[in-house]
This record gives C-alpha cells, sequence and structure tokens, in this order.
C-alpha cells in the first residue's frame, strides 16, 4: 500500500512539473489573438482586465471599457489569458476524481470487521470525504492561463 501511495505522488509530482511552461518570455504576448480577453497585473499590483488589442517590445495595449489602456514592459507583473467561466466544470471534475480517490483509499485503508461496517461502509465514508474536498478543490481552481509574469523584484 505504501508502495502504491509513493508511485502516484512520484507520478502527479512529475506531471506537474512538465505541465509548467515559461511564461517568463514576453514573446509569449505574440501567442495573444485580438479580443482575447486578458487581464494585466502592474507592478504596482494594480489590475486591468479587456480585450487584447496588440503588443511590442516595448508594452501591450488592451482594450478596457473605459477605453484603451497601454502598459508599458517594464511596469507589467503578469499577463493572464482568461477563460470563460468553467468553475461548475471544474468543481464535478475535482468531486469525481476525490470521491473516487476517497473511495480507493479508505476501502483499502478500512478494516473489514470493524463496528462501522466491512470496506464498503469505508468506501462509502471516503467517496462523501473526498468529493467534498474535490469539490472545494475544483470550484477554486483558477480559469486563467499565465501568459507572461516575471519574478518580485
Amino acid at each position: 500500500m505504501r508502495k502504491m501511495l509513493f508511485l502516484i505522488c512520484l507520478l502527479a509530482a512529475s506531471s506537474a512539473g512538465v505541465a509548467q511552461t515559461n511564461s517568463g518570455s514576453w514573446q509569449n504576448l505574440q501567442t495573444l489573438r485580438a479580443g482575447e480577453p486578458i487581464q494585466v497585473v502592474e507592478v504596482s499590483s494594480a489590475k486591468h482586465s479587456g480585450a487584447f488589442v496588440s503588443a511590442t517590445d516595448a508594452a501591450i495595449v488592451l482594450r478596457e471599457p473605459s477605453g484603451e489602456r497601454m502598459v508599458q514592459k517594464e511596469d507589467v507583473r503578469s499577463v493572464k489569458r482568461t477563460k470563460a467561466g468553467h468553475r461548475l466544470r471544474n468543481t464535478l471534475i475535482g468531486a469525481g476524481v476525490g470521491a473516487g480517490a476517497g473511495a480507493g483509499i479508505t476501502a483499502a485503508a478500512w478494516e473489514s470487521h470493524g463496528f462501522l461496517g466491512g470496506r464498503g461502509t469505508g468506501a462509502a465514508v471516503g467517496a462523501a470525504i473526498g468529493g467534498l474536498a474535490g469539490a472545494v478543490i475544483g470550484a477554486v481552481l483558477p480559469s486563467h492561463d499565465t501568459i507572461y509574469s516575471v519574478k518580485a523584484r
């Protein structure tokens, strides 16, 4: 059992490392299409949300409800591509994954002749707890991709 948990943790850690991209390159802004919804966070922590217009080597331009705004490259902390709300989808996926993982883990660890019942009871308890935890995690997952970011200066 411990070997299986170690293997799962190892695979999860390696998958997370592969999933990360190089968001330190200003050239990543060239992947944005005009009109895509973005959020620009300045070094001063000011946030600007709007539609992407263009990017040059020196600045990024976005269209906010109040008009177009140009932010100089040296003032930009991060640029994120915002997506349509996927909170319900992420919640359901998180609940399903959490319920499955919780059921499997507690069924394997549950005492087969315990005072609360057999492994089926353990699986049900684990599914409920894991499903709830997974739903919460899925609901708070961010629905944006970081296109560009710089480390704190």
